[in-house]
């Protein structure tokens, strides 16, 4: 900070000295201005996810990088959405019938201990907390952690200053010691301690206030009752999440006898790997150093602990279960682990579950979490009887623990976290997720709940042949007075865009052309057609064309409307739609948006896309918010008799990478599957004889329609890992958007029909991997019969390599022309962008950034397909 290096006493006075200085001004700070150092900080850190992630790795060694990228953007994203409206400065609420108000002031500078395990999530977390509440923060970080933790605290520092905070709110130790975290948590106001139970115990000896965690041992009970498909597969998902750090997650399965073959048989089948006896003997003897977990096995992957404790296990397994019988301190297996090694008891009843859990809990546990998978309204006595029992602060139901506890991903009043306080259970001053109070032990049972979904369409949408013009007519009908028409180079000159000019003349509609729009539309491009927007002040936009025609305009839309705001800002990728740090303007305020589709394939007339390309970078981005949705949308298969062949085939075999992807997602529904399904039908009938005769127009009409029914499918449930790496090949290579998404499908397909896979996707409805199935019923659905549903796959992927075959596109990336040293030099640079793509988090199966390396490798040289 400010060029001071603390590195002993005297350099750490000096910088105490700047902090205080600086938290006395920022506490005479308004609420406007602190949630606008807020706003910006959150953005920042959220920005800065993946390399932080990417250097938390390889400076600890430990964890896993994709995972990480989720708790930097959690620590971003859902501290943001649950604090943005909290009030914290001064006066934040009154009764006054009751005569009560209750101001806040800042406590002043806190010494936050930051962790190994979570070293940049968690210095993200602090100094937003920090910033919301006008505190100043300094950090001591964990010395194998040190470089990682400052750069996160300097993003969100610099962020911070930028947006008008005191330059030196933020500060650190550069070269960590003990004597040195001792000497900033006796100098602060009050200390965020996170890390071991030694640290933790430090500062609470050290004379000032503060907030710790204790440890973790979270034992889970598997209730007769329960539905072992979520429990193992939540289990999984939570314990092999970074590699097992995350303090909240499982250490221990109490499993019924009635249903422990069904439950061991299910984690097995989903990548859980059973220790044999000599096997548990050798990784009790490393698990534990001294009565303390062995640092060498903490954050590292199933098979490397393996190796460590002597012998191989497989490559995919994904936790190492050991079946064992005591819950006493002696059992290496009943403590802490931080790591995918899990404990797992028979029991043969509830009394005896119980018990065991309560004495995991007593053994370096008391306060922490717990967890229970039990049927919610047939085992209710169960549920409340262990709620009433366990002494933790988190007790879980039907929930990933290591998600669940943090708070507000698989249930929603659980305040989000990275600091879990277990009360005097667990000699921790509040018993609560840390937040901005700490002085009461709270007993919260936090149960699992799925997202409330939707399915949202343009306000008015208008099919069949020659319904262009007449629906126009309702722009008269509305009152609209000026008419702004967005359309591409080739339809303008062609004189097409004319149909839709002549008849805003008869109508009596002043109107003018912008047609400044290439093929994979630029920001450039955007920026100059809303300069002439401004100038023509328009009350109304019609978009006519394809994807490239459709997404430009609603670019120019958002930035006429809001010529104030940050592009990169639009392009902010999320988690949730809903919970997104970056809000979108409100749109429609000055024009009402028409969306008329000339090309069977994008959907962009009923999706709140748009896809634009930054010129500078070469980059595509996928904007997504609904605040994009057009208002009209007109599928007018007239305008499309006239589309070449290759623009057929790709945008046609986009459609079908649209209700496919939609089908897989996440995110699907029963209001989408059905759409999805019948475009998927549609288009395999009718896109080769659209293809084979541009004149039928029959076809021409059932493509109109499926693409457009495609586009309200992905528009609700979104899309997955196949777009966002076709968003990368094209705009590193240079292929069609649809010829891209053609290529990689197969291969796509058969990676998200994994039944046990390295990695779920995170989403509360999408409990347990689903995805061969939901494949198998399409296949059913376009009349595939099989034995089972890998053969009914591998059929329909057939179908579908058939029918790419049949509209003219190659079977390979090289086929299509791109040079293998050209693909090879950039393929690194693709893969880490396309994991990175808006589209990638509603993938049924989160994909790992060397799994989507291997995905183009065979989508390139045609190994499988």
């Amino acid at each position: 900070m400010s060029g001071l290096i603390v590195n002993d006493e005297q350099s750490l006075a000096e910088m105490l000295s700047r902090i205080r200085a600086a938290q006395a001004k920022f506490a005479t700070y308004s609420q406007e201005q602190v949630d606008r150092i807020f706003l910006a900080a959150s953005l920042a850190a959220d920005k800065a996810r993946l390399a932080l992630a990417e250097m938390a790795v390889r400076e600890t060694g430990m964890g896993v990088v994709e995972d990480k990228v989720i708790k930097n953007h959690y620590a971003a994203e859902n501290i943001y959405n649950a604090y943005r409206d909290v009030k914290t400065c001064d006066l934040i609420s009154r009764d006054d019938s009751f005569g009560v108000e209750t101001h806040a002031e800042p406590v002043g500078v806190i010494a936050a201990i930051v962790p190994t395990t979570n070293p940049t999530s968690t210095a993200i977390f602090k100094a937003l907390l920090a910033l919301k509440t006008r505190n100043a923060i300094i950090f001591s970080p964990h010395p194998r952690a040190k470089d990682c933790t400052i750069s996160a605290a300097k993003t969100v520092l610099d962020a911070a200053v930028k947006a008008g905070a005191p330059e030196n709110i933020i500060g650190w130790i550069d070269e960590p010691s003990v004597a040195l975290s001792a000497a900033v948590m006796s100098s602060s106001d009050l200390i965020l301690a996170t890390g071991g139970p030694g640290m933790v115990k430090a500062a609470y000896s050290s004379g000032k206030p503060a907030v710790g965690v204790g440890a973790g041992n979270t034992p889970v009970i598997i209730d007769s009752s329960c539905d072992i498909e979520l429990a193992a597969s939540s289990i999984l998902h939570s314990k092999s999440f970074d590699n097992g750090m995350i303090c909240a997650s499982e250490q221990s399965v109490i499993v019924m006898d009635d249903v422990y073959d069904a439950f061991k048989k299910e984690l097995s089948y989903r990548g859980a790997y059973f220790l044999d006896e000599e096997q548990i003997n050798k990784v009790r003897a490393t698990i534990l150093i001294n009565g303390s977990v062995n640092a060498k096995i903490v954050g590292q992957t199933a098979p490397t602990i393996a190796k460590l404790c002597g012998f191989e296990v497989p490559e995919n397994a994904r936790v190492l279960v050991g079946e064992v019988e005591s819950v006493e301190i002696t059992e290496p297996f009943a403590h802490e682990k931080l790591s995918p090694v899990l404990a797992m008891y028979r029991v043969s009843s509830f009394d005896e579950a119980i018990a065991k859990a309560e004495r995991l809990v007593a053994d370096g546990g008391y306060g922490h979490t717990s967890a229970i998978y039990a049927d919610e309204h047939k085992a209710k006595d169960r549920i409340d009887r262990f709620a009433d029992v366990m002494k933790t602060c988190r007790i879980l139901l039907n929930t990933p623990a290591a998600h669940g506890g943090i708070g507000d991903i698989y249930n929603f009043k659980l305040a989000p976290s990275l600091t879990l306080g277990c009360g005097s259970w667990g000699g921790n001053s509040v018993s609560e997720n840390v937040t901005v109070k700490h002085l009461l032990n709270y007993k919260t049972v936090a149960k699992r709940r799925e997202n409330m979904l939707w399915f949202r369409t343009p306000e008015k949408v208008y099919f069949k042949k020659g319904c262009m013009p007449v629906a126009l007519n309702e722009l008269k009908d509305m009152g609209f007075k000026r008419v702004f028409i967005v359309t591409d180079e080739f339809l303008f000159k062609s004189g097409f865009s004319k149909l839709v000019s002549d008849r805003l003349n008869e109508l009596g509609l002043v109107n003018t052309t912008f047609s400044d729009v290439q093929p994979d539309p630029t920001l450039g491009s955007a920026q100059k057609g809303a300069e002439a927007m401004r100038s023509f002040e328009p009350d109304c936009i019609v978009a006519l064309g394809g994807g490239s025609a459709l997404d430009a305009g609603k670019i120019m839309w958002v930035l006429y409307e809001h010529p104030e705001i940050d592009f990169s800002d639009l392009a902010m990728r999320f988690m949730d739609i809903r919970k997104r740090v970056y809000r979108f303007p409100k749109m429609g305020e000055k024009a009402y948006f028409v969306a008329i589709t000339t090309t069977a394939g994008t959907g962009s007339e009923v999706t709140p896309f748009a896809v634009i390309t930054d010129e500078e970078t070469g980059l595509k981005h996928p904007l997504a918010d609904y605040e994009l949705l057009p208002k009209m949308a007109i599928c007018d298969p007239e305008l499309m008799m006239s589309i070449p062949k290759g623009l057929t085939a790709n945008s046609g075999y986009d459609a079908m990478v649209h209700s496919i992807e939609a089908l897989a997602s996440v995110m699907a529904s029963d209001f989408t599957n059905g759409i999805a399904k019948e475009a998927v039908k549609l288009i395999f009938e009718y896109l080769p004889k659209a293809y084979r005769d541009g004149s039928d127009e029959k076809a021409r009409a059932e493509m109109a329609y499926a693409s457009t029914m495609a586009g309200m499918a992905f528009a609700n449930a979104f899309l997955g890992v196949c777009h966002s790496m076709a968003h990368k090949l094209g705009a590193y290579h240079h292929l069609p958007h649809g010829l891209a998404n053609a290529l990689l499908l197969p291969e796509v397909m058969r990676f998200n029909a994994a039944e046990a896979p390295a990695k779920m996707g995170t989403f509360p409805q999408y409990d347990h991997p689903v995805c061969l199935r939901r494949y198998a019923e399409l296949a059913e659905t376009v009349g595939i019969k099989g034995k089972t549903d890998e053969e009914k796959l591998e059929k329909l992927i057939k179908k579908l390599v058939y029918l790419r075959k049949e509209v003219g596109m190659p079977a390979t990336i090289k086929e299509a022309g791109v040079p293998e040293d050209v693909f090879l030099s950039k393929l690194d640079d693709m893969c880490r962008d396309a994991f990175d793509d808006q589209c990638t988090g509603a993938n049924p199966r989160y994909p790992m950034i060397s799994e989507i390396k291997q995905l183009y490798l065979d989508a390139y040289y045609g190994k499988k397909a």
